[in-house]
Parts: C-alpha cells; structure tokens; sequence
C-alpha cells in the first residue's frame, strides 16, 4: 500500500459524500470542496507515484477507476438537480460503456487494459474543471455566471475529448487486434 494508493482510496471513499452533499441537503460549497480535494489528490497521486517511484499495478487500476466514478457521480448529481441536461448525463458514461465492452477483445491478446494516453487525461481534466464551474454556476451573480460560462466551455470540450480519445482507444485496440496474435489459453 503506498502513499499514491492511498490516496487514490481516499478520492473513491469521498465519492459517496460528494453524491450525498449535492443530493441530500444540497450543500454545494461543500460538494465544491470535495470535488477540489478529489483534484488535488488526483494531481498529487500521480506526481508522488512518479517522483518517488511507486507505481504500482493498483495504482494504474485506481487512478482512472477513481477518475470514473467521479465524473459518473457528478453527472448524476448534476443530472438530478437539473444543471445539466440528461442528454450530457447520459452520453460520458456511455462512452466508458462502450471502452468496457472492449476488454474482452483486448483479453484476446493479453491486456487488461489500455495505456491511457494524453488525450484521455487531458479530456479528464477538462471534465473535472467543468463540473465544479458547472455547480458554482448554479447560482445567482457575477461569479455565477462567470462560472456557468467557463463551465460550459470546459465541458463541451471535456466531452468532445473524451469521446475523441475514446475512438482513439478503439483505434488501439484494432491495432492490437491486427498485429498481434491471441494468447493460449492454458
């Protein structure tokens, strides 16, 4: 168990209270802080894996685990309350659907998963920038609408990337598929 997992971990344990603050009592300032220390966590995760040398296989399986659930939460949360449309709520996840229905495709030549590359962080990033703005912006005010406007900027192009990097990730897997041979099964 290294520091990296660990907090990895934790960014997963707050998923549930941050589904809770934003449905429940509807404490948005404090879904905010959940959702900045989930980022903080995010960043520090990788950067200590690297410059102190531990990564890990599970930490390469909870980093993006972790970076799943949260844009699954908050695309319900923010579906529930109607900040965003349902179309949106509906079309992240779904991508993530269709990734999943590719693994067994990849099993055929021994992976488990694909390397993620830039594209897919970046459009996680964009994502995980747009949806606190996106909450911030559920309110009334300069700093409102200011938030709502760049929220909304950051999440058309979170979702383009995402979905981009996503095809991207196809085009991996048919690569793979093409020049590899299927691994015995023993």
């Amino acid at each position: 168990m290294t520091v990296p997992n660990v907090l990895s971990l934790v960014r997963i344990a707050l998923v549930p209270l941050f589904l809770w603050l934003v449905l429940g009592p509807q404490w948005d300032v404090a879904a905010l802080a959940v959702l900045v220390v989930s980022g903080i966590t995010d960043y520090l995760d990788g950067k200590i894996a690297r410059s102190l040398g531990q990564t890990s296989r599970l930490g390469a399986i909870l980093d993006p685990v972790a970076d799943r659930l949260y844009i699954l939460a908050v695309v319900i949360g923010l579906g529930l309350r109607e900040i965003i449309p349902w179309w949106l709520a509906i079309i992240l996840p779904l991508r993530d659907v269709f990734l999943f229905s590719l693994v067994p495709f990849l099993r055929t030549r021994g992976f488990s998963a694909l390397p993620v590359h830039f594209l897919g962080k970046a459009a996680t990033a964009g994502l995980l920038y747009a949806f606190p703005l996106l909450l911030l912006g559920d309110g009334t005010g300069v700093v409102a609408d200011l938030a709502n406007v760049f929220g909304w900027a950051f999440t058309i192009w979170g979702v383009g990337l995402y979905w981009w990097a996503g095809i991207l990730y196809t085009f991996q897997l048919r690569h793979l598929l093409t020049t590899m041979p299927p691994v015995r099964s023993t």
